[in-house]
């Protein structure tokens, strides 16, 4: 009886842990775009008190867009992208980011200062005076989050990592390459992290391969870095310490012109699935069935067990400006910019930043 009773239950735990483990896919062609958006919009009567100006500041006046986003207490909350003077170019403002939650996932309510901004301490001259742009946000299994954002000084662009146990307030932890390859890559232009995660009991976390921690980064090409801390990460190198593309713009494709990280990578059924932001070519290299310069989101598939070998990727985009805020604002060539892929109530909710000017939502089917 009791040789039966320790089988049985030993069957239970194995089948809870497969449970826990599922993996789901995502139906990229059911993508809809909600009435309400854009979702969340610049507002001039935020303000707060900068600590480095020491002036009171408009911190969200101009623009808000390219936003994170994770799950917590059941939630969905946005680490948004927010700029304070829109007299100013493109490039030419301060980025600092805002926070907002909701209940739905549709209907946000932003939170009064900015939580993650160029402060008097050891980082700022990374981000100031451009500001801290583009958060890709994830969770570990402990409930730590992690923030891998792009440092910018009006000079160079850094990918950046931050700590936080409340979404609140954040521990900076610098350039992500710092102490990649003796500092090799520390003055280089580096952004856009996606970081590599898995759904476990319907909570979207982060993942291990092969004992280490993966990051998709990149913008003119896609890069694959390893860390083991989840601030200090390796790019992958060949022999001569020179970087390696997993993957590059394509003539005549929706990416020709560059391929840049979109929300934290996904282990799927069908494999890691990372969304990227491709930019088409305003020359002859361009997709003549998009508009030159519009941005649009595709996807690539990698193998679960080699993050760097692709498997599948899309020749075409499956989101792309079709709304009149996605193809106004600062950038008029139009802007679908993925940024946030949450798995929230049985679907996926991908959030996305509008012509550099607010933040749009599309939801799509899980499988």
């Amino acid at each position: 009886m009791r040789k039966h009773f320790i089988s049985g239950l030993y069957s239970f735990f194995l089948l809870a842990n497969s449970f826990a483990q599922q993996e789901i896919g995502i139906n990229v062609n059911s993508f809809r775009k909600p009435p309400e958006n854009p979702v969340i919009k610049a507002d001039s009567s935020y303000s707060f008190f900068d600590p480095i100006s020491k002036k009171e500041v408009k911190w969200q006046k101009a623009d808000v867009f390219n936003p994170a986003g994770i799950i917590k207490d059941g939630k969905v909350f946005l680490l948004y992208r927010s700029e304070d003077n829109p007299a100013a170019a493109i490039g030419g403002r301060t980025s600092r980011l805002g926070l907002a939650e909701s209940e739905d996932g549709i209907h946000f309510k932003k939170f009064s200062k900015p939580v993650l901004y160029p402060d008097k301490d050891a980082f700022a001259k990374y981000e100031y005076p451009g500001g801290c742009e583009d958060p890709r946000l994830a969770q570990t299994e402990d409930g730590t989050y992690v923030v891998a954002y792009t440092a910018w000084n009006n000079k160079l662009a850094r990918l950046c990592m931050a700590f936080s146990k409340d979404l609140f307030h954040w521990q900076k932890k610098g350039p992500a390459f710092a102490k990649a390859y003796g500092g090799k890559f520390s003055n280089t232009w580096s952004k856009s992290g996606a970081m590599v995660t898995k759904i476990v009991n319907g909570k979207q976390v982060l993942a291990k391969i092969n004992g280490r921690y993966w990051m998709y980064w990149g913008e003119q090409f896609i890069n694959l870095a390893w860390s083991t801390n989840l601030y200090d990460w390796y790019p992958q190198v060949n022999t001569k310490k020179e970087l390696l593309f997993v993957a590059l713009p394509r003539q005549k494709k929706f990416d020709s012109d560059l391929t840049e990280c979109g929300p934290p990578a996904v282990v799927m059924k069908n494999g890691i699935v990372l969304f990227y932001n491709g930019k088409n070519s305003t020359g002859e290299k361009a997709d003549p069935l998009l508009p030159k310069g519009m941005y649009s989101v595709g996807q690539i598939v990698f193998d679960k067990k080699d993050p760097s070998r692709v498997i599948n990727r899309s020749d075409t985009c499956f989101l792309k400006p079709s709304l009149p805020h996605e193809i106004t604002g600062q950038y008029k060539a139009g802007t679908t910019f993925s940024e946030a892929l949450i798995f929230f109530k049985q679907a996926w909710f991908l959030y996305y930043g509008t012509a550099d000017s607010f933040v749009g939502l599309a939801i799509a089917d899980a499988w």
